[in-house]
């Protein structure tokens, strides 16, 4: 059962990522009072330090560690040909 709660909505429809459609945030009721604009520009600056779901940055981190040992492998293999061949 909902009793009526008075609580004031932010709700972002454009939140800058793919992965996310739109944000709800609920404004504490000390703070009501501020205008929209700065109530809108704070939630926007909160979604930009949200970032990317767990998963996609553990798949992030393990290319860029694959990425990173293949050019040391290569940089490696061409140090050991040029030995090599003098």
């Amino acid at each position: 059962m909902i009793k009526g709660i008075n609580r004031q909505l932010i709700e972002i429809t454009d939140v800058g990522s793919e992965y996310y459609e739109r944000a709800l945030l609920i404004v504490r009721p000390e703070y009501c009072d501020i205008q929209n604009a700065e109530l809108e520009k704070e939630a926007k600056k909160i979604l930009k330090n949200v970032g990317t779901p767990s998963i996609s940055r553990k798949r992030q981190k393990v290319f860029q560690l694959i990425l990173k040992l293949s050019c040391a492998a290569a940089i490696g293999a061409g140090i050991a040909v040029m030995f090599m061949s003098v």
